[in-house]
């Protein structure tokens, strides 16, 4: 299935430019006038990028901008803009826009800046994103025992302008513990900038960290500030860190130890305040023994380590996450469920959750779809979850006396397996999509695929 990309313009000729152009690279375009019309696309469902013009009647990109970062957060927004309005466009940069791009442009640059915002959005989605205005406890649900050191971790280290860098497995929500820390901090009125570092292609990572100027290289048609940049007096959040290609990481050594750099095709020396926090699903520490990280760079990232727990380490986690998500596809899908089977908590609190909080939330959204009602039953789950329950009811009835949670992890390797088989199937076996729909990452997906000898 095609992604699907929203175009807003109030000049007709520019949005049948760009719909035209974007339909030969395989998307699937829809176009709205004005903001008020965008929203109600993005009532739809289905949006994977918003592309928008900044000057318009009713609902201009700003204003827009503002309400899919609130109502849409996982949506990526690029800005159109004209040479007299860049510092507008980087002022929404700023507040949260993705990208922006200047009339007039190169047809590749709207391409690449359209693929880059997808594999972001790919990749974010295996971590929980939040609306700032729907959080509880600055980002975070749950009052687990690992949660409240988590909560401990934010209080100490936020007010200082320390370094942190994040461990925890893909889905964990590494992205919100990030922005607590700068909510968090003397910071938090000044800009927070995030970059996935896996979704930038090697030989872009250096223009999209610190800027370039015009003529640069082909396409740099103006100046573009980098990310660091636009951070300045706040806090820029390198997310999958790991990923950056070794040359690079020499790069950003000297930014952190002397907090200057120059603009790719530049000569003048730009002086950032920047507070960094880090990200990685990869154990770092391995990397550097394996000579794919460089340990300078590390222990400049590693001053403060802080690990986030999988969920099924907080286990007491997965009732008011449960909770939080029928909450928010009530609204999302116009259902008003309001109960849970006890049956149906069982199977949720002992099941591992191995794409962690995003392959739960997946799942709420299934039975909330599917319920009957205003209660979920135990009838409202899929038929391969289903089975492995009543397979464990079947067992414990018959004298066995294993644990329930054994019983549980044993059936829902099964489930699991064949709820990839299936996802696979749907896909045509595309591993990349299959992964996204499962809320697990491409590898991740590629080792469970080892694992039950479903690789062809």
């Amino acid at each position: 299935m095609a992604e699907k990309i929203l175009v807003v313009d109030d000049e007709l000729n520019m949005r049948l430019v760009l719909k035209a152009l974007l339909n030969k690279e395989g998307y699937d375009v829809a176009t709205a006038s004005d903001g008020i019309e965008a929203l109600k696309i993005l009532k739809g469902g289905g949006v994977q990028v918003v592309v928008t013009d900044l000057r318009m009647p009713k609902l201009d990109g700003v204003g827009l901008l503002e309400r899919v970062i609130h109502e849409y957060p996982s949506t990526p927004v690029i800005i159109i803009t004209a040479h007299g309005t860049i510092a507008t466009a980087v002022d929404a940069l700023k507040k949260g826009a993705f990208d922006y791009i200047t009339k007039p442009f190169e047809q590749d640059e709207l391409k690449n800046i359209i693929h880059k915002a997808i594999r972001t959005r790919r990749l974010n989605e295996e971590e929980l994103l939040v609306s700032p205005d729907d959080i509880d406890r600055q980002g975070i649900i749950g009052s687990s025992e690992p949660m409240s050191k988590i909560y401990d971790t934010i209080k100490r280290v936020a007010p200082t302008p320390t370094t942190v860098l994040i461990s925890g497995e893909t889905g964990t929500g590494k992205d919100l513990i990030a922005y607590a820390i700068h909510r968090n901090s003397p910071r938090r009125d000044n800009p927070f900038v995030k970059i996935n570092c896996a979704a930038i292609a090697e030989n872009l990572i250096e223009s999209e960290l610190f800027g370039y100027e015009k003529g640069a290289f082909t396409g740099a048609v103006s100046t573009k500030p980098g990310r660091f940049e636009l951070a300045d007096k706040g806090t820029l959040f390198l997310d999958e860190v790991g990923e950056i290609p070794r040359d690079m990481q020499v790069k950003l050594l000297r930014v952190i130890q002397d907090h200057e750099f120059e603009r790719v095709g530049g000569l003048r020396t730009i002086k950032v305040d920047v507070r960094l926090i880090a990200a990685t699903n990869r154990n770092l520490l391995q990397d550097v023994k394996d000579g794919r990280f460089r340990e300078d760079l590390y222990y400049r990232l590693n001053v403060f380590p802080t690990h986030l727990p999988p969920l099924r380490e907080r286990r007491e986690d997965i009732l008011p996450l449960t909770d939080y998500f029928i909450e928010k596809f009530n609204g999302k899908l116009d259902r008003e469920v309001k109960h849970i089977d006890s049956r149906v908590k069982d199977v949720l609190v002992n099941y591992d959750w191995p794409g962690n909080i995003r392959e739960l939330e997946n799942f709420i959204e299934r039975i909330v779809l599917m319920a009957g009602g205003d209660t979920i039953t135990f009838e409202d789950i899929p038929p391969e979850w289903k089975s492995a329950a009543e397979a464990i009811s079947v067992s414990q009835k018959g004298g066995e006396k294993k644990p329930f949670k054994d019983f549980v992890k044993g059936h829902m390797e099964e489930v699991e397996k064949q709820s990839i088989i299936q996802c696979l199937e749907e896909v045509g076996g595309n591993v990349t999509k299959a992964a996204q729909r499962l809320g697990l990452s491409r590898k991740g997906l590629q080792l469970k695929m080892i694992k039950y000898n479903l690789r062809k």
